[in-house]
């Protein structure tokens, strides 16, 4: 009997060793099919001392320059949006979304190889001396601007307050070269603006008002209260928010925009990444809610990120008719994770859902009612809003620009003036009157 249970026990053993051991064997294979990253890196620093050794001109790189050479051409290959900023990138990025930095007030472009004058910004150093847009920047103190990049040019025309620079810009449209000697001042970027590109929001004839957000600052939601208020204070009975051309920004921004016309509690938009910590849902704070008041909304190819959030939530929720063209399809979240030494990555971690989850990326936002308009169209109203943009033209072209009619303007003018006049019918319910408009519109 002794033998026997001694037997039984030998062979459970036995058996346990023969378990234990199959499952370890089992997951020692598992774990030599995936990647190891140890030889990746022994690759990466093999390559990274070869160069240092061999490169003839090895002596002047630092392994910074190589280091952040490579973590540019990693962050580059993941998706367009994806990259991997340097220190003085990084510095620039938070000076663009605080909303004002140093410098003369001039938006700049590579233009055929130029450095080329978007827009002159209004009561700013570069505006003041009568730079005009398409001015060509040919010299900045006096080095020449060829074959410098648009980075580079930035910097070099951005600086501390109170210091000088100077210019000297050639017109196309005279043939003039001039020079300028110009004092940097600190510029503040305003990102909502009025039809006449100004910030005192007059209300049209029908008791309209018009807010134009060109990008999403950290200080856009404030700016849009502002605004909200100006024009309800004039007693607006609609209201227009035009998100043409605009790339986008912040998304606390996008979410502080939506939530001036949202109940508490309201759902935004969402996010959805691998982890679980990329998950998030934004809803409404209940924080300075306005009065229901109707809303159409302008967009078109140039709407994108922060501007299809907005466009997209309050086109589900019933808020705002939507009108223009599709928008760009830029639904994707870029998280800014700085690094020790001042450099940043700005990496892409999640995707932008509206509130029924519907993806925006590579999508993006079909308006209710489409007015498409032609590049000339669009060229000529960027130049009508630009401020100088008109003076910058030859005789012909000017009078063409002062013309220029906006048709999705004008189409959403006649729409809000047709839902006003049906609104004041008794009875009639918010959807309604959404559903009246979109038939009126598409009967023009």
């Amino acid at each position: 009997m002794k033998k026997s249970f001694t037997y039984g026990l030998l062979l459970l053993a036995l058996a346990f060793n023969l378990f234990v051991g199959t499952q370890i064997y089992l997951s020692t294979a598992h774990g030599a099919d995936k990647e190891d990253p140890y030889d990746s890196i022994k690759l990466f620093t093999r390559v990274l001392e070869m160069v240092r050794k061999d490169y003839v001109d090895g002596e002047k790189l630092t392994y910074q320059d190589l280091v952040y050479g490579a973590l540019r051409g990693m962050l580059s290959t993941l998706d367009p949006h994806s990259e991997f900023m340097e220190p003085p990138k990084f510095d620039d990025l938070k000076k663009d979304t605080e909303g004002q930095f140093g410098g003369l007030g001039v938006v700049i472009s590579l233009k055929d190889g130029y450095l080329t004058v978007v827009t002159p910004m209004d009561d700013t150093p570069g505006a003041r001396a009568g730079i005009l847009t398409g001015d060509r920047i040919v010299k900045i103190d006096g080095k020449s601007t060829e074959k410098l990049s648009l980075p580079d040019g930035v910097k070099r025309l951005r600086g501390e307050p109170g210091t000088s620079v100077k210019l000297t810009v050639f017109r196309p449209s005279n043939g003039e070269t001039k020079d300028y000697e110009l004092t940097r001042d600190v510029i503040k970027v305003d990102s909502v603006k009025d039809v006449n590109g100004h910030r005192e929001f007059p209300l049209s004839a029908n008791k309209t008002g018009y807010l134009r957000i060109s990008g999403f600052g950290e200080k856009t939601g404030d700016e849009l209260e502002r605004a909200l208020k100006l024009v309800e204070g004039q007693g607006a009975e609609s209201l227009i928010l035009d998100l043409r051309d605009n790339p986008g920004g912040l998304l606390d921004q996008a979410v502080a925009v939506c939530e001036k016309f949202l109940p508490r509690g309201q759902l935004i938009v969402s996010t959805e990444g691998r982890a679980s910590s990329q998950r998030h849902e934004y809803p409404a704070s209940g924080r300075n809610q306005h009065p229901r008041l109707p809303i159409v909304l302008l967009v078109n190819g140039g709407s994108a990120s922060a501007s299809e959030i907005v466009a997209g939530c309050l086109q589900d929720l019933k808020r705002a008719i939507v009108l223009g063209e599709q928008t760009f399809g830029k639904g994707s979240v870029q998280s800014i994770l700085p690094m020790p030494d001042g450099s940043a990555l700005r990496l892409t971690t999640a995707k932008y859902y509206t509130p029924s989850h519907k993806v925006i990326h590579e999508k993006g936002i079909t308006p209710d009612i489409i007015v498409p308009m032609s590049q000339d169209e669009e060229r000529d109203l960027a130049l009508k809003r630009t401020p100088y943009g008109i003076e910058s033209l030859d005789e012909r072209d000017q009078e063409r620009v002062r013309n220029a009619r906006d048709v999705q303007l004008d189409r959403a003018m006649d729409l809000l003036k047709g839902i006003s006049l049906y609104s004041k019918r008794a009875g009639v319910s918010d959807q309604a009157m959404r559903k009246a408009g979109e038939k009126m519109a598409a009967a023009k």
